[in-house]
């Protein structure tokens, strides 16, 4: 029922950008720790060639995918198609954070240049290392309104100042206690709950 695939080949690639949203899961090095699970969208995605991918990372008030790609580099990225033929394409790879203000940010974030800019923390880089496909027949059918226009706005209300200091408050820490933010390492408030203001990402 599904397939592996020795590499993102035309047609899923086409599957992959037509997607309004994917969700994006890290966990902890061990057996303890928090498994972290996150809905994205913002037309933050983009293939960058046949096994390698990217997606802009938003300032949220979790910092937990960047914490465990800086421990462990393990991820897996789902896309479902909530319209049209069933679907679920699954790509798991080994992850690099890319900071913005680090080498080699700008040139990524230009390639995803059809995100919001302000509010940016970093660019998630995947090596993919195995790309599969199953069927989705029990995922359900959902018609897209259009993406959220809170985080770009909440961003903006911030300002630069503003974010640093939020980043600097909430992103310098995992939940359990793991790096964050490098840029951000003093200060850092593992388990701190979130205000409500911004998603956990």
């Amino acid at each position: 029922m599904g397939a592996v695939y020795p590499d993102i080949d035309e047609k899923l690639r086409r599957f992959i950008e037509s997607q309004q949203m994917f969700f994006v899961a890290t966990a902890p090095s061990g057996s303890d720790g928090h498994v972290n699970c996150s809905p994205k969208g913002l037309d933050s995605f983009a293939v960058l060639g046949p096994r390698t991918v990217a997606y802009v990372d938003f300032a949220g008030s979790g910092v937990e995918t960047i914490a465990h790609v800086r421990q462990n580099g393990r991820i897996v990225i789902m896309f479902c198609a909530f319209e049209g033929p069933p679907k679920i394409v699954r790509l798991h790879g080994r992850a690099t954070v890319v900071e913005a203000g680090s080498p080699g940010f700008a040139a990524l974030l230009e390639s995803l240049a059809r995100v919001p800019q302000l509010g940016v923390r970093a660019v998630i880089r995947v090596d993919v290392t195995r790309i599969s496909d199953s069927c989705g027949y029990g995922v359900p059918l959902l018609r897209f309104e259009g993406q959220r226009a809170q985080l770009p706005s909440w961003a903006e209300r911030k300002g630069e100042k503003g974010l640093a200091d939020y980043k600097r408050t909430k992103n310098a820490a995992s939940i359990d206690g793991l790096a964050g933010l490098e840029s951000e390492a003093e200060g850092a408030q593992p388990g701190v709950a979130p205000d409500g203001a911004t998603p956990r990402r």
